[in-house]
């Protein structure tokens, strides 16, 4: 914890998030201690905790939790996951209820960043998880995040053991709550926690990170070099890019792929190796993959959305919304709109034309209640924006830099810099 705070840019204001179990203890008392061993520090602490109210017990245990922070002298707020749950998807939904309400508590109590207790544990079954999904090797759990463009999430206990964790509040005679979900066989997680042995050692990810860090830096120059956005979210890639090196375009064509096709993950490998398969051969064509139409000419290979499977979009007065994964749309007209796809009108340009038809064929297009053409006054008041799916919601620090230069291409708001300026003596 000293390390992790003498990498944090001052001042700050960190938001814990405590469950009550043994992790998230561990993580809060850590800090505090490390904390006092930091006289005069212009650092401050305050913690949240987050009932899923999935449990008739949770309430209470989030009851509990506030006593043991005031006990710190911590401030601390109780977030409570409202209205009806899912029933398909539940770990992922409350994820996302989660990392929301995460959100909220560090605006309500003006934090800079949010601190969660993963563990080398977690990072163990994580990477368990990913590789009976996929051959891809992953990074697993990411050391830094940015949720949602505006809040930066660190995880300073990834070297560490739960079971070091423990014995750390053991010493200290401090208590922990045990949730009974995390020996509920129904959830993958539990699954796989069950199988994996106690001795099994913690993969290094730090090889794997550093490299995926490394290659999206790469990336990010590549992107400045020989990437070209058009309106209507036409991409161009020069001829000359397309000639770099196999690791370079594999990284930045896969994540261009979900950014044009509005996806939140990057293309397989499978998916990428035929795209660039495609690209090798140098023959003017066209192949589709991750929802995107690659067109491959003379002067370059040129990304769109493919005409298909783009739903509407109905926004209230006053309300935002994401439309196909590629549009932050925000309605500020005074009466409610639909947006939907395609847009008769064409701009005199050099592009080709067939790019130009299917480009506009999956252009918005801003109507009424009444499927109607709404008017320059009303459209005026919608802000339009790009959104790209892979980064916008959760940003890793590993592709932080290719983000960045993404957002340039596309004329986007930068990205908030994270608030460590190092990660144990590595810049970030």
């Amino acid at each position: 914890m000293r390390r992790f705070l003498d990498s944090l840019i001052k001042p700050t204001r960190i938001l814990v998030a405590i469950s009550g179990g043994s992790d998230s203890t561990g993580l809060l008392l850590a800090l505090v201690e490390a904390l006092k061993a930091t006289p005069n520090s212009s650092m401050s602490l305050c913690a949240v905790t987050v009932d899923h109210a999935l449990r008739t017990e949770s309430g209470d245990e989030a009851h509990q939790v506030a006593a043991f922070c005031r006990s710190l002298e911590i401030p601390h707020l109780i977030k409570v996951w409202q209205g009806e749950k899912p029933k398909a998807g539940m770990m992922a939904a409350a994820r996302d209820a989660r990392y929301a309400l995460l959100s909220d508590a560090a605006e309500n109590m003006n934090a800079d960043i949010v601190v969660t207790a993963h563990t080398a544990d977690d990072q163990l079954e994580t990477l368990a998880m990913r590789r009976e999904r996929s051959e891809q090797p992953s990074i697993g759990i990411a050391d830094l995040l940015l949720f949602d463009r505006r809040l930066w999430i660190a995880r300073p206990l990834l070297g560490c053991r739960r079971e070091a964790i423990r014995d750390y509040l053991r010493a200290r005679h401090v208590a922990w709550i045990d949730d009974p979900s995390n020996e509920d066989l129904k959830y993958e997680r539990v699954r796989i926690r069950s199988r994996l042995k106690e001795g099994d050692i913690v993969a290094n990810t730090d090889g794997a990170g550093e490299l995926r860090s490394g290659i999206a830096t790469l990336a990010a120059r590549w992107l400045d070099r020989y990437f070209v956005f058009h309106s209507p979210w036409i991409g161009h890639l020069v001829q000359a890019g397309l000639l770099a090196e196999t690791e370079i375009l594999s990284y930045a064509v896969a994540r261009l792929a979900a950014v044009f096709g509005g996806q939140p993950f990057a293309l397989s490998r499978k998916q990428t190796e035929d795209v660039l398969a495609f690209i090798r051969r140098a023959e003017p064509g066209r192949m589709t993959a991750g929802r995107v139409v690659f067109d491959l000419r003379r002067d370059g290979l040129f990304l769109g959305r493919e005409d298909r499977g783009i739903l509407p979009l109905t926004l209230a007065t006053g309300a935002s919304g994401v439309w196909d994964g590629r549009l932050l749309i925000e309605n500020a007209a005074p009466m409610d709109i639909g947006i939907v796809a395609g847009r008769a009108e064409a701009q005199t340009t050099h592009l080709p034309k067939g790019v130009v038809r299917r480009a506009l064929a999956t252009a918005p297009r801003i109507v009424d209640m009444r499927g109607h053409e709404a008017s320059v006054k009303v459209a005026g008041k919608v802000r339009v924006t790009p959104y790209f799916s892979p980064f916008d919601r959760f940003l890793t620090r590993f592709d932080f830099i290719f983000a960045q230069s993404l957002a340039a291409a596309f004329g986007a708001r930068p990205y908030p810099k994270p608030p460590l300026g190092l990660i144990d003596g590595k810049s970030i």
